[in-house]
């Protein structure tokens, strides 16, 4: 029964948002949370305190998503309104009219390196609206870019997933670094094909045999290096292999390599250098930002994560307030029960890069105040629904995490390691599918289930650190159904009602991509 009533909720939610009359995220999901707390409540008995102190902490999540969102949504706006969009879709075809090329340039190899250096489904947020400005449809850039972005994710946000994402489990370097070679491997192969999936939800069959040699090329220059690198580090393999990979996409459809001549669209435009340096300015800041907030190495991200405190007070009942020296807000200790959330104002690639730049490129391409109002006006109104729909995501992965050893999370996981057995490795990929699933994170995700994973395969007797890398790549196929990347990657490009249809045909692949990660396992562990 606590098996039944712990999947009987997500049934729900996915028929709600899939069937014919579908009901809209920002309904169903908090719905779902609702039905989630009274399950809870009645029937796994635990404390309504906690449960509340759980939604109240929610609240304080939401707020990195849609703030992330937001900063996305204003610098897209900005792009239309200044005519930046315009010179880059220009310049894009001037690179080559074909649209295979501009695909695989936007949508794989830039999308991998921004993966690379930020995560928080912020490659999507900045590849989609950029294709979608170029002329491909709003619908299936959503789904292509979605698709996309898994195979660089377990090294998205410079090797977070892998390195953090594991960090509870007292695994050795060498634990971590045969993970590290297993995953970049698995990812390696099934880079030859979900590209391929991913783009025939834009182009047809014909063109993308027709172009197939241009695509295995982009594919290779940016999987390559990355699996390379892998082997002796574990945080920079998606983002210099994306780098790499950027450079090289770009080169080969420069010389027409592998690549079917289409005629283009509008007479080649002479665009002068400094109008294209400028078009591509916000994006270039970006990048830039992200790259040096992310390696700790520079040790400013290590500046933008401090704890130390600068203020603190207590709300009484409601907890404690820490504000630290990096502008970290954190509520504790709600309702007195350990429950706690922060907000990283300035980690979080909301202020730091997207507003930023937002606020630089005003200036740059001298804006007027009627623009100004009209951007942030449009951006405000964009991201209401939204904001209900995460804010009800998220109380509906807090509630579904209560209960320790018998929260309904670990009970369907612990149900799916019962049920396959000495199979396991066949199936250990879907568990961190699920984890994203649930959190939007590959890392949250294998911080909840990497613990089960090693468990499984020490009980078994399977390879633990096949295994965990098996939960890892799991956990970046499952950014494809992820619904807080759904959600977010649809508002920013101002589609509404579609996340159900959307689910349903992202689901697909993701299930081949546990296909691909099943064979590879047989392979390794023979």
């Amino acid at each position: 029964m606590s098996l039944f009533l712990s999947v009987t909720p997500i049934i729900m939610l996915i028929w709600m948002m899939t069937k014919r009359r579908s009901l809209p995220s920002y309904i169903a999901l908090p719905l779902t949370a609702l039905v989630i707390y009274g399950i809870q409540l009645i029937w796994f008995k635990n404390d309504y305190v906690l449960l509340n102190a759980n939604i109240i902490t929610a609240f304080i999540a939401v707020l990195t998503p849609i703030s992330i969102i937001a900063g996305a949504i204003l610098l897209n706006k900005l792009m239309q309104i200044s005519g930046a969009e315009n010179t880059l879709r220009a310049w894009l075809e001037n690179i080559s009219p074909n649209p295979v090329a501009q695909i695989m340039i936007i949508g794989w190899a830039f999308a991998f390196t921004i993966e690379g250096a930020s995560g928080f489904g912020t490659p999507a947020a900045i590849a989609a609206p950029i294709l979608v400005g170029i002329g491909f449809p709003p619908i299936r850039v959503v789904l292509l870019t979605l698709i996309m972005n898994s195979v660089p994710v377990s090294f998205g946000a410079v090797g977070t997933p892998t390195w953090f994402g594991f960090a509870m489990l007292g695994l050795s370097d060498d634990s971590i670094f045969a993970i590290s070679h297993y995953t970049a491997l698995i990812h390696f192969v099934a880079g030859f094909i979900i590209p391929l999936v991913a783009l025939r939800f834009i182009v047809s069959t014909q063109q993308i045999k027709q172009n197939i040699v241009y695509i295995l090329l982009s594919v290779v220059s940016c999987s390559l290096p990355y699996f390379l690198l892998a082997q002796i580090n574990y945080e920079f393999p998606a983002l210099v292999g994306g780098a790499i990979g950027l450079m090289l996409s770009v080169l080969i459809a420069r010389m027409g390599i592998g690549l079917k001549k289409c005629e283009r669209k509008h007479q080649k435009q002479d665009i002068p250098f400094a109008k294209i340096i400028k078009a591509m300015t916000p994006t270039l800041l970006l990048i830039v930002i992200l790259i040096i907030t992310r390696i700790h190495q520079l040790g400013i991200k290590d500046l933008l994560n401090s704890t130390a405190v600068m203020w603190q007070f207590n709300l009484g009942f409601l907890g404690n307030v820490t504000i630290s020296k990096a502008l970290i807000f954190e509520l504790s200790n709600v309702f007195d029960t350990g429950a706690s959330a922060n907000y990283k104002t300035l980690y979080v690639p909301a202020l730091l890069p997207f507003f930023v730049v937002v606020f630089f490129s005003i200036g740059l391409f001298r804006l007027n105040r009627q623009q100004i109002s009209e951007m942030f006006s449009q951006t405000a109104n964009q991201i209401k629904k939204p904001f209900i729909a995460l804010f009800g995501a998220l109380i509906m992965v807090n509630l579904m995490m209560q209960g320790g050893n018998l929260s309904p999370v670990i009970i369907i996981g612990s149900s799916l390691a019962g049920v396959t057995g000495h199979s396991w490795l066949l199936f250990s990929s879907y568990l961190g599918a699920l984890g994203t699933f649930f959190s939007g994170s590959n890392t949250v995700s294998n911080l909840t289930f990497g613990g089960i994973q090693q468990s499984i395969a020490q009980s078994l007797g399977l390879n633990i650190n096949l295994t965990l890398a098996l939960q890892s790549v799991g956990g970046a196929m499952g950014n494809m159904v992820c619904l807080n990347n759904i959600i977010a990657v649809c508002t920013i490009l101002g589609i509404s009602k579609s996340e159900g249809d959307i689910l349903k045909k992202t689901v697909l692949p993701m299930m081949l991509y546990g296909v691909i990660a099943a064979i590879m396992a047989l392979i390794l562990s023979a």
